[in-house]
């Protein structure tokens, strides 16, 4: 299984179109579907995007959940209601719609952050903000790794 891997900084263009990382494109080339699935993040300020095979295993695990509960109301909604399929251009390139760009604050440059099965498109300035963070909380909780390490834990 290949993984979104890395970051990277891309242009958005006058016509909003804007290129999806090669690397992320061969990850991406194994679905059927020619493109990408983006909703957005409910965890952080950015855009999550996906495969439409991964869409689905995410449909099933929602799938799993009573059928009555508030929770699985909410990820059907923010998941499957607000999530939007966009299809590569010749070029490899997108048009994300502006009203998810205005929500997230990305207006010229989006930054696109591999975070395994999935990857988030940002705004540059808020993603700065973001690793900051990210990097205090990795650091104060490195230990959780290797706890797992030296439990056996995915090996």
């Amino acid at each position: 299984m290949n993984i979104f891997l890395s970051k990277y900084q891309n242009k958005i263009d006058k016509k909003g179109r804007v290129s999806i990382p090669s690397a992320f494109r061969s990850v991406l080339s194994e679905d059927k579907f020619n493109g990408i699935i983006i909703y957005p993040s409910f965890k952080n300020n950015c855009i999550e995007a996906c495969s439409m095979a991964r869409l689905q295993e995410i449909y099933g695990i929602i799938q799993k959940l009573d059928p009555y509960s508030e929770e699985r109301d909410a990820f059907e909604t923010i998941v499957m209601g607000e999530s939007i399929q966009l299809q590569f251009d010749n070029e490899g390139r997108v048009i994300i719609p502006a009203h998810l760009m205005q929500q997230v604050g990305i207006t010229e440059q989006a930054v696109f952050v591999g975070k395994g099965l999935v990857f988030e498109v940002w705004d540059p300035v808020a993603f700065d903000a973001h690793l900051k963070t990210a990097k205090a909380v990795a650091q104060s909780n490195r230990f959780i790794l290797k706890n797992q390490e030296n439990s056996g834990v995915g090996a």
